[in-house]
């Protein structure tokens, strides 16, 4: 089992989620770490205790970085990911908001390249689709579904060019599963060729203010 696990809720509202995620960190692909939309203005105490135990633990840490489907500037993501760095002492980052489309592949592999050199690895691309076949090239993991459990039952198809590449490089994040389904969702992501997924009980607006029950039994 290899999960990502992007826990959007801060530490001290729900410490439980926080204190599970780190006994359980062996079984995580990665962290996201998401203080505020990003790394925010200035560090958060909290997510810097949070992100040394989960360290300490043997996690790997990513930073979550909004690219807005290309239309930020590479400075400013850039930025964020030093932040990530200088503070929470992030592995990679997390590039949410991805663009799927073949004319952003370009200034998205510069990015890459950029983010790489600055020390982020892995990077990990979230168009939440199936984007042009070219961002598998680049990204180190790219997440090709992200949405509702209804959804993922009934509409998921997989495009022929997903085969010619290793499910470890793919990851499917599924929210709104029943509890006593998440270890279905995560056999059904391997079966559909992603080897990491994260399915979460939580709903919209913000499904991953809740911990996977994959990682510590079916639990809250």
């Amino acid at each position: 089992m290899s999960l990502l696990v992007p826990l959007y809720v801060h530490p001290a509202e729900d410490p439980g989620a926080w204190h599970r995620l780190i006994t359980a960190a062996d079984r995580t692909y990665a962290v996201v770490l998401n203080p505020a939309d990003g790394p925010g203005d200035t560090p958060d105490p909290a997510f810097t205790a949070a992100a040394g135990a989960l360290r300490a633990a043997g996690a790997r840490l990513l930073g979550y970085v909004d690219t807005d489907y290309g239309t930020r500037p590479a400075p400013d993501v850039l930025e964020d990911l030093a932040r990530h760095q200088r503070w929470y002492g992030t592995d990679g980052c997390f590039l949410d908001r991805v663009s799927a489309a073949e004319s952003g592949l370009a200034e998205y592999r510069r990015l890459v390249r950029a983010l790489r050199r600055q020390g982020a690895d892995p990077v990990v691309l979230n168009p939440g689709v199936h984007p042009a076949p070219g961002y598998a090239r680049f990204a180190d993991l790219l997440v090709t579904f992200e949405g509702s459990w209804t959804t993922y039952v009934s509409a998921f198809s997989r495009p022929d060019w997903t085969q010619r590449h290793p499910p470890e490089r793919f990851c499917h994040l599924v929210y709104g599963v029943p509890e006593a389904l998440a270890p279905l969702a995560v056999r059904t992501a391997a079966e559909r060729g992603a080897a990491v997924s994260g399915p979460v009980t939580g709903e919209l607006p913000n499904p991953w203010a809740r911990l996977t029950p994959v990682l510590t039994g079916v639990q809250r």
